[in-house]
């Protein structure tokens, strides 16, 4: 799939800004099926360039001086794999790593309970177990804008049982957690027929050796990819209820938003701030403009 993708970001304010510090992870990051043609963020200022702790590419963008505006522009075109989806075996860091918990990602007693429901099933076939627990976290959760925030932990949105994409992902990560399953954090983008006011956000899940990946939710995929397989890690999109595949378009992993989030930042003064984003992305062919 030949993906086309702008995204938009501006911060405004009402009074001068003095400093800003932004750590933009705005970059695709390099996963197996996924090739980036081209690929720039336009930028007020440059910006230096680094690897996070997770290896995520990130861009420090340090700005001094009176302003009452900030834009963001991350911008390219990307091809995918449209083959079905399968785990990718390669561990660029120790998978034991995505089994501890996060300031966002902790569980409580209610998301314990929830969690030991699938435990039965996670032993005997971890996919399907992981396929369950999905739709269980789509009905108890509605998809609703609203009720949390950036800093809404999982446990808080649990409990709330209304969220966003983000709200999602960390209550599945948590619960796979649960399972003795290494999950982790995915930001990035989905390819839809409309704009987006933000991201997407999704979580990956370490397989284990000959886990069977059957269908999503909606049967799409039933019976197409029945059989033991190797293992490795599996996308899984709890806000539509299905697995990642070539719509997707991976940014960054972390153990929970804050390690992975596309922009986040500090400041000195500019009092009130108000933000406008948009994300498109839109299948193509390598000649559009």
């Amino acid at each position: 799939m030949h993906l086309h993708i702008a995204h938009e970001t501006v911060y405004r304010y009402d009074a001068p800004l003095a400093r800003s510090v932004q750590y933009l992870r705005l970059t695709p990051r390099p996963a197996r099926g996924v090739q980036v043609l081209h690929w720039g963020l336009a930028l007020p200022a440059p910006a230096n360039v680094c690897r996070d702790a997770f290896g995520n590419t990130m861009h420090v963008l340090s700005l001094d001086g009176p302003r009452r505006e900030i834009l963001l522009r991350a911008m390219g075109e990307v091809v995918t794999d449209d083959a079905l989806p399968r785990p990718d075996p390669r561990d660029e860091l120790p998978a034991p790593l995505f089994l501890r918990d996060s300031a966002l990602t902790r569980a409580d007693e209610p998301l314990r309970r929830f969690a030991a429901a699938f435990a039965d099933a996670a032993r005997d076939d971890p996919h399907a177990a992981l396929m369950a627990l999905m739709a269980a976290i789509g009905d108890r959760m509605p998809y609703l804008k609203g009720y949390t925030d950036a800093a809404t932990p999982a446990a808080e949105a649990f409990e709330t049982g209304r969220g966003v994409c983000q709200d999602h992902a960390q209550v599945f990560v948590c619960c796979a957690r649960l399972l003795g399953l290494p999950a982790r954090y995915v930001s990035g983008y989905l390819a839809t027929d409309f704009a987006h006011v933000a991201s997407h956000a999704w979580a990956e899940v370490r397989l284990p050796e000959a886990s069977s990946v059957a269908g999503d939710r909606a049967g799409e995929m039933a019976g197409k990819a029945a059989g033991g397989m190797a293992g490795g890690w599996l996308g899984y999109d709890i806000s539509n209820q299905c697995l990642a595949d070539g719509r997707y378009v991976k940014l960054a992993i972390g153990a929970d938003y804050l390690d992975a989030c596309p922009v986040r930042g500090v400041r000195t003064g500019g009092g009130l701030e108000t933000m406008r984003a948009e994300v498109l992305v839109k299948p193509g062919t390598s000649d559009q403009q």
